[in-house]
């Protein structure tokens, strides 16, 4: 753990380098990011300790990709071209079917663990970054088999550290539940807010009257669409069939409050007010 390489230095990557470094008082953490200004604000902010390119890797114990998924599918392939045998390099894309089908006959995919740490926030950029963002949050991990085992217990052991918890599955189902959990939750703000911004341009003071509840059900508007647009892209399938489940549901919802039947309305929230005791205890 003494050369650490951060491919992109925002909330994600950003998090892991700060909490890597109060692990590791010792190691040294680098920043790789195309956008220069991202890298003179990671070093400023002290979340990376010098800036570098994929050139370096060649001394690098651990890389930690964390861009947009149709960067990741570009640039893994060439990180896993200049690390050493020793090095373990992990993603934290959020979808990993394409991802791991990239570098299935690498001659380094036994370097690559594909890892998902379902964490973040709203915001981006280094200065979104945070210092204990990982823990107790669930880490996904797929494919792990193809992993060279040393190399996956040296993963584990920083995400064991790091406070997360391991959850093993396969990049397919990985990518079909996700779709329900994160991706359909971030089109529905989005959308949300889209309603709410076209009727407010109307309406001036529509915004006067949002509450706390609008503000928590609409901050993952706030998320980059940069991020996200590929997200979709790439688990495109699986979200479109998250979308058409989730439009039934609203249009049954509008077709019982025309029909008057407040009682089948109670009750439908009835029924789905057990949500509260599955996600108890997620932070």
């Amino acid at each position: 753990m003494n050369n650490i390489f951060i491919i992109g230095t925002g909330l994600i990557g950003g998090s892991f380098a700060l909490d890597i470094k109060a692990l590791h008082s010792d190691c040294k953490v680098f920043g790789i990011d195309t956008t220069e200004a991202h890298l003179d604000e990671a070093l400023e902010l002290g979340v990376i300790d010098e800036k570098a390119n994929l050139e370096d890797l060649s001394k690098a114990d651990v890389v930690i990709i964390a861009i947009p998924v149709d960067a990741t599918l570009n640039v893994l392939p060439q990180v896993l071209d200049h690390i050493s045998d020793d090095a373990i390099v992990f993603d934290a894309g959020s979808t990993k079917e394409d991802i791991c089908e990239v570098v299935k006959n690498h001659p380094k995919r036994r370097n690559y663990l594909a890892v998902h740490p379902i964490a973040g926030t709203e915001h981006s950029g280094p200065k979104a970054a945070i210092r204990g963002l990982y823990q107790n949050k669930t880490n996904i991990i797929c494919e792990v088999e193809e992993t060279a085992f040393k190399l996956q217990e040296k993963a584990l052991k920083l995400f064991t550290d790091l406070g997360m918890r391991i959850r093993y599955m396969n990049p397919k189902a990985h990518d079909k539940h996700i779709a329900y959990v994160s991706h359909l939750s971030h089109i529905s703000a989005f959308m949300l807010g889209k309603t709410v911004i076209d009727k407010e341009r109307n309406e001036r003071d529509i915004f006067d009257m949002a509450g706390s509840g609008f503000a928590s059900t609409v901050r993952l508007a706030k998320s980059s669409p940069a991020m996200w647009t590929p997200i979709f892209n790439h688990n495109k399938a699986n979200v479109i069939e998250a979308l058409d489940e989730y439009i039934e549901n609203l249009k049954h919802f509008k077709k019982l409050m025309e029909d008057e039947d407040f009682d089948a309305v109670f009750n439908e929230m009835e029924k789905t007010n057990y949500i509260k005791d599955i996600l108890k205890g997620i932070q």
